[in-house]
């Protein structure tokens, strides 16, 4: 079953204070963001909101270079398990009680590279860096929550 194994939350989007704190729990608001995120803000653009990632590419990445990057510095705020997460775009799902639009793909950036310190990243993550969605309910997203489509 497709799940949320990590959730992730930044209050600031770079250096030291941008370090992603792994949660249990986060709360969603519609049209804002994740509660106390780097990005939650009053009219937030629709593909800011919130963003997905699954483990299995983040698992691949760390077999084929050898290093054990954990889930939560890739940056992104849910990190998934048994999904294809790509096969969603543009479709409307459920993130345990939490109803979200994937509006687009999750591109790898030069920042998240240099950050990790990896020369590959941006190569081995184009198509493969996630979802962009927009929140359309209030709601509160936990570890171990299924994701139904």
């Amino acid at each position: 079953m497709a799940k949320v194994i990590k959730i992730a939350i930044s209050q600031n989007s770079k250096g030291q204070m941008g370090q992603m704190k792994e949660v249990n729990s986060v709360e969603a608001v519609a049209g804002k963001g994740l509660v106390n995120d780097r990005y939650f803000k009053d009219n937030n653009e629709k593909r800011c909101q919130i963003t997905l990632i699954q483990i299995e590419n983040i698992d691949n990445y760390n077999k084929i270079y050898g290093t054990k990057i954990p889930a939560i510095n890739f940056r992104r705020n849910i990190v998934t398990q048994d999904i294809k997460l790509n096969e969603l775009l543009g479709k409307i799902f459920f993130i345990g009680e939490v109803k979200v639009i994937a509006h687009d793909l999750c591109r790898p950036c030069k920042y998240l590279q240099e950050s990790l310190k990896q020369e590959h990243i941006i190569k081995e993550f184009v198509k493969k860096g996630g979802l962009r969605c927009e929140i359309l309910n209030n709601g509160k997203i936990y570890v171990g929550d299924g994701i139904k489509y």
